[in-house]
């Protein structure tokens, strides 16, 4: 049976080495409605925000070097389609401390 779900994923301390966000189950569809990224460490950063599809095959960048000022809050607000094994990654420039908050319907068939 169909079904939509609105769920939120949290993440807490993005940092150098690569994270896997967000990964979407088998038969199902995620509709990203926001992403929310916070720095909380007082100090600027960068950080890169893209897409893996078939578990990490190809890389599709939404973000890259995107700046994120000192205890501040960077918001992605345009929806974002992510099906089966796709993988929503990301990493900072350098050692930091980004708590990042995702916003999602899963939908299933």
């Amino acid at each position: 049976m169909a079904s939509e779900v609105m769920k939120v994923k949290l993440h807490a301390t993005l940092s150098n080495a690569e994270a896997d966000l967000l990964t979407v189950a088998a038969g199902h569809t995620y509709t990203v409605l926001n992403i929310s990224l916070c720095e909380t460490a007082a100090a600027a950063e960068t950080f890169d925000l893209y897409v893996r599809d078939d578990a990490g095959a190809n890389d599709f960048y939404i973000y890259k070097a995107q700046a994120l000022a000192a205890n501040a809050t960077f918001e992605h607000t345009t929806r974002l389609t992510l099906e089966a094994t796709d993988v929503l990654s990301g990493i900072t420039g350098d050692s930091a401390d980004v708590d990042v908050v995702i916003t999602y319907l899963d939908q299933t068939l």
